[in-house]
């Protein structure tokens, strides 16, 4: 059982790190919404939206902590993008996504220092810095490991249609004047 469960943090917590913050954009969108939501759907959203920020992140600490002490990566490798000798591209990527999603949870938690001075849109704008990194550790995720399997594939590409669907309907309220400002 011991082994069993090994196995599964080894290389199961990357790929519940990338659902639960694949879900948290989702949510993040949702609570954005102001078509469909009304304000305490989005409050409720916006709850859910960062629940699923911090098991994501949960998550990315056990993942990465896994890879260290099992030896799949070195320490300083998970700490400095680009420097694993064996697929520095790869781990880069996921170590660079990583330090961007701690930075828009930090960011997100005080979310209302930025909101005097005209500091919004600097907000957003690292707010949403969340979509190349989360692009970044699905190139991670499907290539530095061992191959994925058949439910790690499925499940990616569930995560990739998700948000591609959610960004064209946010986009296209955004262009009809009727989405949020997240």
């Amino acid at each position: 059982m011991a082994e069993h469960a090994q196995e599964f943090l080894d290389f199961g917590a990357g790929v519940l790190a990338l659902v639960s913050l694949t879900a948290s954009v989702l949510w993040g969108l949702a609570a954005a919404d102001r078509m469909l939501l009304r304000s305490a759907h989005r409050l409720l959203a916006q709850g859910v939206h960062r629940g699923l920020a911090v098991a994501g992140l949960g998550f990315l600490a056990l993942h990465i902590w896994v890879k260290v002490a099992e030896g799949h990566v070195g320490a300083a490798a998970a700490a400095v993008p680009f420097t694993d000798r064996a697929r520095p591209l790869l781990v880069g990527l996921g170590t660079l996504a990583g330090y961007v999603f701690v930075t828009v949870a930090v960011t997100g938690a005080v979310r209302g220092a930025f909101a005097s001075g005209g500091r919004s849109r600097a907000w957003r704008a690292l707010h949403m810095c969340a979509y190349p990194a989360w692009g970044a550790a699905l190139l991670h995720g499907l290539h530095s490991g061992r191959p994925a399997g058949g439910w790690v594939t499925a499940a990616y590409a569930l995560c990739v249609a998700g948000v591609a669907a959610a960004l064209v309907v946010r986009l296209r309220g955004a262009r009809d004047g009727g989405g949020g400002n997240a």
